[in-house]
């Protein structure tokens, strides 16, 4: 009869696992790497975010000039407590940023308050427009025709749209005219995170309803002196 004796193995201290320092060193690594990309991650988001509202905003001034031009929008009011000789002169520089003041706003319909030529798209579909949300878009719509104050006749439409909870922050919003003013864009510096003072895109475009070709180049001869053509046109 044979007997096996059983020996207990040993284990190198090499083998045996992770030590402290190991594990400490490990933690520290990680933490490095983590610290290295978190602005990457950060920044990335945050530009995806902007984008995304720009996208919207551009989205809500696209379906409300289609809907002006084909009447299914009302032109935006002129300027009130003014003459006809004023609003002929009434030019796009003319047109200050809106006011603040307390949203009164039916969804897709223009605000009786705090100015009357302010558009509500309603963003986020939820039967409202908000001061508090942020995918609620405000359109700031003004309209230019130096020959006539019908709009029958024809006009330059001029857009911004802001963010609806701008109106919610008790400051003062810009447009793209002032001092100081930076365009929004889909990628950003910084936090990605840009000031809701400025609109999120401005842009201008013709609106020719019922208006013949001369009235057109008519409306883009340059307004200082009516009896020179454009020369980017042929008028």
């Amino acid at each position: 009869m044979k007997i096996y004796r059983r020996y207990k193995q040993q284990i190198l201290s090499s083998q045996s696992g992770f030590t402290i320092i190991e594990s400490l060193v490990a933690i520290i690594v990680a933490g490095i790497l983590m610290t290295a990309i978190a602005p990457t991650i950060v920044l990335s988001v945050a530009t995806r975010v902007q984008a995304k509202r720009v996208e919207l905003a551009t989205d809500a001034s696209k379906s409300y000039i289609d809907g002006v031009r084909t009447s299914t929008i009302a032109p935006p009011p002129l300027p009130p407590n003014l003459s006809e000789a004023q609003l002929k002169a009434y030019d796009f520089s003319r047109y200050n940023a809106p006011q603040q003041g307390t949203l009164t706003c039916t969804p897709n319909n223009y605000c009786t308050s705090p100015q009357p030529n302010l558009y509500c798209v309603d963003g986020d579909a939820d039967g409202s427009c908000s001061n508090t949300s942020s995918r609620d878009m405000i359109i700031q719509a003004f309209r230019y025709n130096k020959n006539s104050i019908e709009p029958e006749d024809g006009f330059s439409l001029g857009v911004r749209v802001y963010r609806a909870d701008a109106f919610n922050r008790g400051i003062t919003l810009q447009a793209l005219k002032d001092t100081g003013a930076k365009k929004q864009s889909t990628f950003t510096g910084g936090t990605g995170l840009r000031s809701v003072q400025t609109p999120l895109i401005e842009s201008t475009t013709e609106i020719s309803t019922g208006a013949n070709f001369a009235d057109f180049c008519d409306r883009l001869k340059p307004a200082t002196s009516p009896s020179v053509s454009n020369p980017q046109s042929r008028c």
